[in-house]
């Protein structure tokens, strides 16, 4: 499928980048790019060799700058909330794909980007980059997940002070804060995105796909069940020729073939 507002590009074997594409808008999410992503996601998530999913922003000013402002103007009561509605079904897709999806965060990532990049697995940000959820700014709430994940991620007061207040962070602060992994230099984001995701794709497919699932699933339940469920996807990993693959290469002192069965 073509797109309007995306690209989605298979960069290597396993690997793939997913860009938001409306430059001129700095990347603004609005209904149909929302579309848009949510297909594609569906894509990689039905492709069995899919192993690792960079998302960006074109340009180097934004990452997404934030949900659109001149679609979401005139919207009623019941649009507004389809509207977020849609977002939270497209970012929890994203949340859930079965396989890793890294941020990588070139400019602004405030509001629907912020909960955009949070809804990743996790954030390489460059040194220019720029983090908010300054929704109330426009009088209204984070609409995309953030008074959900934010808190999550760098706990109930620090994420109260940035919703309530919308105030803006560096990269640097987002690094100390824990909202991103790593920050490099401008020119190297992309590089160390996709140094990361070939590293990804040399572990077992099946065993990076479950760690994703039951870490995931994990956060909702008790110790006890979650554990539980990890015991069941170690014992599911012990079935595969990967296992059999990679215990054999290990005492062999050799890299291992994976071949995801």
């Amino acid at each position: 499928m073509s797109y309007a507002n995306i690209v989605l590009e298979d960069l290597e074997p396993g690997i793939f980048l997913l860009t938001i594409n409306r430059p001129k808008a700095l990347n603004a999410l609005n209904g149909e790019t929302l579309d848009e992503i949510a297909h594609a996601l569906a894509a990689i998530g039905a492709n069995s060799a899919a192993r690792v999913l960079l998302v960006t922003g074109a340009g180097e000013k934004a990452f997404v700058a934030g949900a659109d402002i001149a679609q979401m103007q005139s919207f009623t009561s019941a649009d507004a909330q389809a509207f977020s509605e849609k977002g939270n079904r497209t970012f929890r897709a994203l949340e859930m794909l079965p396989i890793p999806a890294i941020a990588l965060v070139n400019g602004f990532a405030l509001g629907g980007g912020c909960e955009l990049a949070m809804a990743c697995d996790w954030v390489i940000g460059s040194e220019r980059a720029q983090f908010g959820q300054p929704e109330v700014n426009l009088g209204v709430v984070a609409g995309f997940g953030g008074t959900q994940r934010l808190p999550r991620l760098v706990g109930r007061a620090l994420a109260m002070e940035l919703l309530v207040t919308g105030r803006m962070i560096k990269a640097d602060e987002a690094l100390r804060i824990g909202l991103v992994n790593h920050v490099v230099p401008s020119d190297q984001l992309r590089e160390k995105g996709l140094e990361t995701a070939r590293t990804i794709a040399t572990k077992g497919p099946v065993a990076v796909r479950l760690t994703k699932q039951i870490v995931q699933r994990g956060q909702d339940i008790d110790l006890a069940n979650a554990c539980q469920q990890e015991a069941y996807a170690f014992g599911l990993t012990c079935a595969t020729e990967d296992q059999k693959e990679g215990m054999k290469a290990f005492l062999e002192k050799r890299p291992a073939r994976f071949t995801g069965r």
